[in-house]
């Protein structure tokens, strides 16, 4: 048992999971106290140790069910002919074998899936920085096409040793379920890492909720309308504030304070004339803003940018970016100057290429390596964009990273929402990593956001 249970931490750990020794440790202590026969006891256990977050859930049971129930051989039914048939073939295709990534495929037929997995974890994780300096996703593609092939060359090595022992009896039964393990591994290679997804939240302002203006895409306005949008913008923030005042002097009371209103009531032999209340002032969150700017969203970026200046007296701390290719903070401009000289000032920043390709990998990539200090588990990480990079690696599992270190994650994106799986948009990938996605199209939604996230 031992030996069954770390192949498969080794498996776990190859594909992504991280397992420490003491949870090791800790899983077979508490296996002594279970029915080992009992399959649900067993896998609560190993889920419980080895499982850190219930989005890794998914992933866990994917792998759970291959280790146990699909690389799973009779042992009960197998004859020593068989076995010994077995061997020869496991021998015959390791000898055959021309590299590492072949040998890997054939342990994987052989109950070895460790080596495998690995390759499987590099397609998810590989970087650019492999691949001498080249800002694409085509080193993953490559791997992808690589495996496919060893697997197409392995298995017809299987069929040529099949054909050499057409005399045995039992060869096509060996066949079949080498044939059945191939076919898995290439699904497997068809596969992302899956995540649990039903906590995403795609939220949809009401259809009536404002009208005229506040329903007209950010794209189809005219100079005009931009003017008296500005307008309405300041209107409404200007209620915001008010609301939020409300709210706050509401607040002041709070609770009662049970003990200081007894104490004080001794003064009236113990009757509570005067109700003490609890003097709590409310907790500010930080926030963190990643604002594209580039071509595509360059009609909504200005009141985007208008939504990252508005929420700053909201918080206790917000910092903000802006990015094309790379990353400017831009946190200084907008505690320097008025929104609307702040937004000038980015605007016709000459640092920030706005003709340069969007990557959202490398932004990522670049937050990641320079200011992840900034994300807390206080801190609320809003992204602005449409979520298209060109084709370029989208480095989804740094974003993964920054979801771990903060609060929450929410992507407003100004593109209609029928649009996000088509072209070169990778936001079916990243709302995975994210806790809400929103639509943010026109001034309504907009504002239906600021509100829920100030209120």
């Amino acid at each position: 048992m031992l030996d069954t249970i770390a192949l498969f931490v080794n498996c776990c750990r190859s594909s992504g999971l991280a397992i420490a020794t003491a949870e090791v440790l800790d899983c077979m202590e508490q296996l002594k106290y279970i029915n080992l026969l009992d399959e649900n006891q067993f896998k609560a256990v190993l889920q419980t140790n080895f499982v850190k977050t219930y989005r890794m859930i998914p992933h866990f049971n994917k792998l759970y069910d291959l280790f146990f129930h699909q690389l799973k051989r009779e042992l009960s039914t197998e004859t020593d002919e068989q076995f010994s048939m077995m061997s020869d073939i496991q021998h015959y295709l390791h000898e055959t074998s021309t590299d590492e990534l072949d040998s890997s495929i054939v342990d994987f037929l052989f109950d070895d899936p460790n080596a495998y997995l690995q390759q499987m974890y590099k397609i998810q994780t590989l970087s650019d920085e492999q691949q001498q300096g080249v800002k694409s996703n085509m080193g993953a593609l490559n791997l992808r096409l690589s495996i496919m092939l060893t697997i197409n060359q392995v298995r017809s090595r299987i069929a040529s040793f099949s054909g050499d022992n057409h005399s045995q009896q039992n060869i096509s039964r060996m066949v079949n379920m080498l044939e059945k393990r191939l076919s898995r591994a290439n699904s497997l290679l068809r596969e992302d890492m899956t995540f649990d997804d039903n906590h995403v939240q795609v939220i949809r302002s009401k259809d009536n909720y404002r009208k005229n203006l506040g329903n007209v895409p950010f794209s189809s306005l005219s100079p005009d309308e931009i003017l008296e949008m500005r307008d309405v913008v300041k209107r409404l923030v200007r209620k915001l504030k008010d609301v939020v005042g409300r709210r706050y002097a509401a607040m002041r009371k709070g609770k009662i304070d049970i003990k200081k209103t007894l104490r004080r009531a001794d003064k009236f032999q113990g009757v509570p004339m005067q109700l003490v209340y609890r003097n709590r002032p409310p907790r500010k969150g930080k926030i963190v803003t990643l604002c594209d700017v580039s071509g595509s969203v360059f009609s909504a970026a200005r009141f985007m940018l208008n939504l990252i200046y508005s929420l700053q007296e909201y918080f206790s701390q917000v910092k903000s970016f802006v990015f094309v290719a790379g990353l400017n903070d831009v946190t200084d401009i907008f505690h320097r100057y008025d929104i609307n000289t702040a937004i000038e000032k980015i605007m016709n920043d000459p640092d920030i290429n706005y003709q340069d390709y969007t990557d959202y990998g490398e932004t990522f990539r670049q937050f990641y390596k320079n200011y992840m200090d900034c994300l807390t588990l206080k801190t609320t990480l809003i992204i602005v964009g449409d979520g298209r990079s060109n084709y370029l690696n989208p480095q989804a599992h740094i974003l993964e990273e920054m979801r771990n270190h903060c609060c929450r994650v929410i992507w407003l994106n100004p593109e209609p929402e029928q649009f996000w799986t088509t072209g070169d948009s990778e936001m079916h990938t990243y709302s995975q990593h994210c806790h809400e996605v929103r639509p943010c199209i026109n001034l309504n939604q907009l504002m239906s956001f600021i509100e829920h996230l100030v209120l």
